[in-house]
């Protein structure tokens, strides 16, 4: 709308000066009314372009915050994910998570079907039974080669970190499942942008977009490990700058 208003002033404008260069003003003052209204053209249509542009920059800009900030995200995610496997329960410590992934260890297990003899009273049966071994360890480590998991707290391009909050819900009576939350505000991710453009993106319903006044994987609320942001920025690289 910001757009259009500015064409329509625009075109008004120079019609006005135009007219008055040809049928009111008298013809010694032309040329200074002629410089006047190419410097009106030059500037008006500066501020077109600049209208036009800066939400394509801004959309620009923000895909590239984003990325980074999801791939830190994701980082949290996945750490969280590997404590729960080992300790059955996320965690809100995050100098302890970190910790985590340099010393703790996946066990490596085994199933296979063995035969057992049972004495069921007077008889005897064979019984096939499911059988988990342990055969070895690996550590969690290795599931984070190549990524910087020791700042995966930090919002990438500010001194803030995201919110980290664990809990657990009651889907069957007497049965509490862990969950957490990892979160950002916008505002902190796109600090420094058009104030107008950040608060539509906050108002942003979904679709192509990031719905809603965050960027955040898990929930407090349901049992949902999975980001808020569409299938499209899972593919994109993290490090692309503007």
């Amino acid at each position: 709308m910001t757009s259009v208003f500015i064409i329509i002033v625009a075109i008004i404008v120079v019609s006005l000066l135009a007219i008055l260069i040809v049928n009111v003003i008298p013809h010694k003052l032309k040329p200074l009314l002629s410089i006047v209204l190419w410097a009106a053209i030059i500037f008006l249509g500066y501020k077109i372009y600049s209208s036009i542009m800066t939400p394509i920059n801004f959309n620009k800009q923000k895909q590239v915050r984003y990325a980074k900030v999801i791939n830190n995200l994701k980082m949290i995610r996945d750490a969280e994910l590997a404590y729960a496997e080992v300790n059955r329960r996320f965690t809100d410590n995050k100098p302890a998570l970190i910790s985590f992934i340099d010393t703790a260890q996946f066990a490596i297990t085994e199933v296979k079907n063995v035969v057992v003899t049972e004495q069921r009273g007077r008889i005897t049966v064979d019984v096939e039974k499911r059988v988990v071994d342990t055969i070895g360890y690996k550590p969690v480590k290795s599931s984070f080669e190549g990524r910087d998991y020791k700042n995966m707290f930090k919002v990438p391009g500010t001194d803030k970190e995201f919110d980290l909050k664990v809990g657990s819900i009651e889907k069957v009576t007497g049965v509490k499942t862990p969950v957490f939350e990892v979160k950002v505000d916008k505002a902190i991710v796109l600090d420094g942008m058009d104030k107008d453009l950040i608060r539509q993106e906050k108002e942003a319903l979904g679709g192509i977009n990031v719905p809603g006044e965050y960027i955040q994987v898990g929930s407090l609320s349901e049992v949902n490990s999975n980001g808020n942001w569409p299938p499209s920025y899972d593919g994109k690289k993290e490090d692309t700058d503007i």
